[in-house]
């Protein structure tokens, strides 16, 4: 069936209205990326032509999906906002809270066991708001929403990074902090920067050993970790008509990585398959009806240095399969070359784990592909050296390959088919000897593989690549195995190869489930009552946060932090997971991950009032209990990853004024923004060494703070003297409300009083 259907036929019923328009007032032909945010105007029909990177504009979201764990901040939030119905379709999928262990039905109990009070509460909020509840076990969030509601052309934001991984349905979907969604879910305009472009051309077809992972791969390779930021990443080209749409939001789900906005393809015979084999048939009758407006301008494709702010090309023919890694998913290494990289930078080439799944690669196709790696090991009689883990992406894709006899391959080879959830991708597995914190190395088909995310262990070297390549190399229990090239010794003494992989782009027999583990909302939740105990360890009711105002003086530095700062250093996932809806409790992992530049460690920094190092969530706490504000300073594309707003919102519950940096990645600005807090950067960065570990610092002209104008910051060290230096800021006159409101919350609330 076809979700909230007469949605989307009014999207696609004003598109090609709103479409022409928008380019008589561009003045020439448009990429889809500006189809799609053109037509999804807040005011309607454009009569603006706006400025990449630069206007910020209002939108109108089609539609709004939630991941557990951001789920229960969003909603606490939009609790407070005095509405009794969402304003547009929503869903809320539980895939964060499952811990991988001892294998699926386990796991899965294990989890309901322990997070009972969540998912009740989850699932009574929805009932009475009118939202979608894809009950622990029902599949990742973004499988599901690439089976069920994604659709070509339209526009949705998620609580969670890898929203974008719609994109493979030709969708403009975008990853948000949860007060971003209770705007749309409040029925306000969303904010967004007008993006830039970059245009990704692909030429030739893939073959053999090469994946659609491949190829998001060698684009983080080219753009780095903050090479997309700001920017959408359009996909065209006969090579891109060639790629599954499975294979094609593998892509766009792995562009978070990248920092970009979003990524897209255009409308085509892959999508419309896919639409049909996921019974949307209906969907896909209506895209059809307007496939010209689905995609790119065919000026635009020819001739893309015109059109994009950014152009790179690759040849599909000529891909090398790669491996990405270690602690940061831009360091590109083709398969063949890891020998001699690995062996300089002393990278254990032993592999101890080999994971396939999470929401970049647990579709179908890739599960079939894999596992046809794992029956040669079965039929060549090899003994697989690394352990496997399997977690499948959602209950439609496990019911399936377990009727088709795929998942039995796997356990064949002793693999432990885990939960379809993250899983170990976001910190979620207890892995046995974890706590010994050895050097090791694992591989995964994940999309992120920053230091102790998988599984706690600070020198756990992981890598990304394929679910294909991961099954091979897993098997030969080898980092720098070439299975391109190299041969391994079976049970017999035999030396035997591994052959190219194949699979199903979609199931012969088609996709089958018994239950998907989805619950509709009721149609009146007036009735519906949601218990927060006052004593829970798991939920806390939001308190809304009092305005910083504009007379900051004395605020102290709490940490200035060294190098790589990502979400997971700021507010970590895996164990910290379960305080996701407690903001006090979830407050005591803040920055406990990021680097103290003085001292190299992390999790001890000085506290000026008393002298003594303690852990950082300590030290604001001490400094918020003396009512002393303080600031956190950091490093280039500070807030990298996660949507997780908790990273901002922890700061701003202990007492944290500001975080001035020399560049943010945009959700977190945006965060922080939506917080109440100032976002800053140094308007030379060199002035980030300027900063000592004794500093007080005064806003010497706040009561000025306006759009494009900068803020004045004075440096008072320990032994008196003083500098004093610019700062820049992105903030709009309608977000210098938020901070003068103390939040956006907090407006929204005035507004609608």
């Amino acid at each position: 069936m076809a979700f909230d259907i007469d949605m989307i036929k009014g999207v696609y019923s004003r598109m090609t209205e709103r479409v022409d328009a928008a380019k008589k007032v561009v003045g020439r032909p448009l990429t889809l990326a500006e189809k799609i945010l053109y037509n999804h105007l807040w005011d309607g029909v454009s009569k603006t032509a706006f400025k990449r990177g630069e206007d910020y504009v209002d939108f109108a979201p089609d539609r709004i999906a939630c991941q557990d764990a951001t789920a229960q901040m969003a909603l606490l939030q939009f609790m407070q906002a005095g509405k009794a119905k969402v304003a547009v379709p929503t869903t809320v999928h539980c895939d964060h809270l499952i811990q991988a262990k001892l294998g699926a039905d386990k796991d899965l109990q294990n989890a309901i066991n322990n997070s009972s009070e969540v998912f009740n509460f989850l699932s009574s909020v929805s009932n009475k708001y009118g939202i979608g509840f894809w009950k622990p076990g029902a599949g990742i969030i973004h499988q599901v929403v690439l089976e069920n509601y994604a659709f070509p052309g339209g526009m949705m934001i998620g609580t969670d990074s890898h929203t974008v991984n719609a994109g493979g349905l030709g969708m403009v979907a975008i990853g948000v902090g949860g007060a971003d969604a209770v705007d749309v879910m409040a029925g306000m305009p969303w904010e967004l920067k007008f993006p830039k472009l970059i245009g990704v051309k692909l030429t030739g077809k893939l073959s053999g050993w090469t994946a659609p992972k491949d190829v998001i791969l060698k684009v983080a390779g080219i753009l780095t970790v903050k090479g997309g930021t700001g920017a959408i990443v359009e996909y065209f080209g006969e090579g891109a008509k060639s790629l599954s749409a499975t294979g094609k939001g593998t892509i766009c789900n792995m562009g978070a990585e990248i920092g970009a906005t979003t990524s897209t393809f255009g409308y085509d015979e892959a999508m419309e398959r896919y639409l049909r084999a996921t019974g949307r048939n209906e969907v896909a009758d209506e895209a059809n009806k307007i496939a010209g407006y689905l995609t790119g301008d065919d000026e635009v494709y020819a001739d893309p240095e015109k059109y994009f702010d950014q152009v790179i090309e690759i040849n599909l023919s000529e891909l090398k399969p790669h491996l990405n890694g270690p602690f940061t998913p831009d360091l590109a290494t083709p398969v063949g070359e890891m020998t001699e990289k690995a062996t300089k930078n002393g990278w254990p080439l032993k592999v101890e784990w080999g994971l396939i799944g999470s929401c970049t690669n647990s579709s179908y196709e890739d599960l079939s592909r894999a596992a046809s790696v794992a029956k040669q090991a079965v039929d060549k009689k090899l003994t697989t050296k690394a352990e496997f883990g399997i977690n499948p992406g959602s209950e439609q894709v496990r019911y399936t390959t377990e009727r088709d006899g795929i998942l039995d391959i796997f356990e064949q080879l002793d693999a432990k088919i885990f939960t379809n959830a993250c899983g170990p991708c976001i910190g979620q597995w207890s892995r046995e000897g974890a706590d010994k914190q050895e050097k090791n190395t694992i591989i995964h088909s994940f999309n992120r593989n920053f230091s102790k995310r998988a599984d706690g262990n600070p020198n756990t070297h992981a890598f990304v690549a394929s679910p294909e390549m991961v099954a091979a190399i897993a098997i030969s229990g080898k980092l720098d195995f070439n299975p391109l090239t190299d041969k391994l010794i079976n049970q017999d003494g035999e030396e035997v190869m591994l052959e190219e992989p194949t699979g199903f782009e979609l199931p012969p027999k088609g996709f089958d489930v018994k239950d998907p583990g989805y619950d509709a909302p009721v149609a009146d939740g007036t009735k519906v009552s949601i218990n927060v105990k006052s004593d829970s360890e798991r939920l806390q009711l939001l308190t809304p946060f009092k305005p910083i105002g504009n007379n900051v003086k004395g605020a102290k530095l709490l940490i200035k932090a060294f190098g790589k700062c990502t979400t997971d250093h700021i507010s970590m996932a895996g164990p910290w997971l379960r305080f996701r809806g407690h903001l006090d409790n979830i407050s005591d992992n803040m920055l406990i991950g990021a680097v103290n530049a003085f001292n190299k460690e992390t999790n001890k920094v000085k506290n000026q009032l008393t002298g003594v190092y303690g852990a950082v969530p300590d030290t604001a706490r001490a400094y918020k209990a003396a009512n002393v504000p303080s600031v956190v300073v950091g490093d280039h594309n500070y807030g990298e990853g996660s949507s997780r707003e908790h990273a901002a919102m922890e700061p701003r519950h202990l007492g944290v004024v500001a975080v001035i940096v020399k560049s943010f990645a945009r959700i977190h600005e945006t965060n922080l923004k939506k917080q109440g807090m100032l976002g800053l950067t140094f308007a030379n960065e060199a002035d980030y060494d300027l900063i000592q570990e004794d500093d007080t610092f005064n806003f010497l002209d706040l009561n000025e703070f306006a759009p494009n104008k900068q803020l004045t910051l004075e440096i008072v060290h320990k032994d008196g003297s003083k500098d004093v230096i610019k700062l820049n800021h992105t903030y709009n006159s309608n977000q210098i409300d938020w901070y003068n409101e103390g939040s956006a919350l907090n407006l929204i609330k005035k507004e609608n009083a």
